[in-house]
């Protein structure tokens, strides 16, 4: 466990894996001026595989930051068949943190610490899908992470562990 300020970054605990539909909506990327979509868009069959039965399959791991006992953001991965997939060996990130808590190092620590977790668990690669707007892509890349795809609006990134 690391502690950031008055954070604790640790493993998601069974009983809050719903929190990641919260975290999923949260992490859509909207471009400045473009309306928020509803909630309901992350019922999606291709949104829905980021958090549908979580825990029951081999690289479903999810690590948030809790601060004093509220779950403030999320990394998550998983082998699915999302815009970042590569191949059926490769773990899809996914990251969110609550608005109020973004620009603080919290998520690229979250990155740093799910990258561990997966050299740990002998993954050779991590991949992930940002739109080319989204600021998160320098973090994406401070962390390890080069773009190897794109297409009109996204980047494929491969972290090699």
């Amino acid at each position: 466990m690391m502690k950031y300020r008055n954070m604790t970054l640790r493993e998601i605990k069974e009983n809050e894996y719903d929190l990641l539909q919260d975290f999923l909506y949260e992490a859509i990327f909207i471009p400045e001026g473009v309306e928020l979509p509803a909630k309901e868009i992350i019922t999606q069959p291709e949104l829905k595989l980021y958090y549908e039965d979580f825990g029951t399959e081999k690289a479903d791991y999810c690590i948030v930051a809790d601060d004093n006992g509220r779950v403030v953001g999320a990394v998550w991965t998983r082998i699915m068949d999302d815009y970042g997939h590569v191949d059926d060996d490769t773990p899809s990130f996914a990251i969110s943190l609550y608005k109020e808590y973004r620009g603080m190092s919290i998520g690229t620590n979250l990155m740093e610490r799910m990258l561990e977790l997966l050299r740990e668990k002998g993954y050779k690669k991590a991949s992930l899908a940002v739109q080319k707007a989204n600021y998160a892509v320098r973090m994406y890349e401070k962390v390890g992470f080069k773009i190897v795809d794109e297409n009109s609006e996204e980047y494929i990134m491969i972290c090699l562990l």
